[in-house]
């Protein structure tokens, strides 16, 4: 089983000695269901992408915003909140660590 504190304080090391201010780790492949650490700078981004099947954010360290056009929404640590069903972005508020856990069909 891994540690997600272990996980997120490792990849957040990286991330922060990383040209792109990013890191990620896949946790689980199991098709349909993804799970996924992304650690993020401070500023650092991930650009606007797809959204899969159903997926949703937790927030481990820092506070990010998950940007749509139905509407951006902040989120600091502790805080859960569907992916929307749409074109989406995510930008760290600060230093930043997220369990993203998706469902593909």
């Amino acid at each position: 089983m891994d540690d997600l504190n272990a996980l997120a304080d490792e990849h957040l090391a990286v991330a922060r000695s990383s040209a792109h201010g990013r890191s990620a780790h896949r946790l689980l492949h199991e098709e349909p269901l993804r799970q996924t650490v992304i650690a993020l700078t401070s500023g650092s981004a991930l650009d606007e992408h797809n959204a899969p099947a159903a997926a949703s954010l937790q927030v481990l360290r820092g506070r990010v915003r998950l940007t749509a056009a139905s509407g951006d929404v902040e989120l600091s640590a502790g805080g859960l909140h569907p992916i929307p069903q749409e074109r989406h972005g995510l930008l760290a508020l600060e230093d930043a660590v997220v369990l993203l856990t998706a469902v593909n069909e």
